[in-house]
């Protein structure tokens, strides 16, 4: 099929590929790109839409519970690409995907897709992706922790767990501003009468007096947290107290989490030297500290990312020379001719990037 593809895009359709006349007639019937049509938009909860999507052909369907998957729209033009967990269970019969998007305060396309989302939308689509996720053999005990939007890929992970008849102890435990901000709250309850070894618990820190997460809260919900495996999702906070308690407890190495925002070192203008050049455009931009994805957009281009956190690799680029910094590690690499990401790395220096 593909061999007869390229036979009648390169002798058919000439100068423009195959897909450029497909997409004509329906924009997700393509040959190679995978796209994928939005069926139903739900907004059941403040602040957040559930996004049902019908993917094309070119979908594998093979998403684990808890990771992600990169969509992308077009906004005044300009393509922009996001990274966000299914909230689906994983093997999911009718290969549909459903993601339940929170509006973040200046996210361009969390507020697009949350204000114009309609039925009959196509969005561009990656395949699923991302180191998240359960264990192929379940283990006997385990806890959720998320908070916010990090709730969707632990959802992910319950809902698998439920359709499995999962037979171990398991915690589900949520942060949010208040129950009306919390999606999927009636399915969640529904699934925590059905199975009496789920304990599904909610904590809201504007509605309680001593909502925050510590080890008493944590051992009078699962007395069996130390052998348990626990994935976390959220904010950096509940991130930072609960890395305290597992380490605290020498759990770490069964603490398995994914960040949905990202903790960089901050720039100092004052202390950046040098200048970055992007050979690609022949464009110079003095360098005052900032990650090269956010210089690059400074100096007036458009490199394709997804994430803005290290985690699609969409910005990946060639240094061709100079020394950058990682900003989650604060590594130096001055290895010429190497692919690095834009958005967590910073120029120490001259640096020569190839875009």
């Amino acid at each position: 099929m593909a061999g007869l593809a390229d036979l009648v895009s390169k002798t058919l359709t000439t100068p423009h590929p195959l897909d450029r006349y497909l997409e004509l007639i329906n924009p997700t019937l393509t040959v190679r790109a995978l796209r994928a049509e939005i069926t139903h938009v739900r907004r059941s909860a403040v602040g957040s839409v559930t996004l049902t999507l019908r993917p094309n052909r070119k979908w594998a369907a093979a998403h684990l519970a808890g990771q992600y998957v990169q969509i992308g729209v077009v906004i005044d033009g300009v393509r922009h690409t996001r990274c966000y967990s299914p909230v689906h269970a994983q093997g999911r019969r009718d290969r549909h995907i459903e993601l339940t998007i929170k509006a973040h305060p200046g996210g361009l396309v969390s507020q697009y897709l949350n204000e114009e989302a309609v039925p009959g939308m196509v969005v561009d689509l990656t395949p699923a992706a991302g180191v998240f996720h359960l264990p192929e053999h379940r283990p006997d005990h385990i806890v959720l922790i998320s908070g916010g939007s990090g709730i969707t890929p632990t959802l992910s992970m319950l809902r698998t767990l439920a359709n499995e008849s999962y037979r171990g102890q398991l915690l589900f435990l949520h942060y949010n501003r208040s129950p009306e901000w919390v999606p999927h709250r009636t399915e969640l309850e529904a699934i925590a009468m059905q199975h009496s070894n789920f304990r599904i618990e909610f904590r809201y820190p504007e509605l309680q007096r001593d909502p925050h997460f510590g080890y008493d809260e944590l051992e009078s919900l699962a007395p069996w947290f130390a052998q348990a495996q626990t994935y976390l999702c959220g904010p950096p906070g509940l991130m930072k107290a609960v890395r305290t308690v597992y380490e605290a407890e020498n759990l770490t190495d069964r603490l398995h989490s994914e960040e949905f925002t990202l903790s960089l070192a901050p720039a100092d203008p004052a202390t950046a030297e040098g200048a970055v050049t992007f050979s690609g455009s022949g464009i110079t931009h003095e360098n005052n500290g900032a990650s090269l994805l956010e210089q690059a957009e400074s100096a007036g281009l458009s490199p394709e990312y997804g994430c803005r956190m290290g985690i699609c690799f969409s910005c990946t680029a060639v240094k061709r020379s100079g020394c950058t910094r990682n900003l989650r590690t604060g590594e130096l690499d001055a290895d010429p001719d190497q692919p690095i990401q834009l958005c967590i790395n910073a120029p120490v220096g001259d640096v020569d990037i190839a875009i």
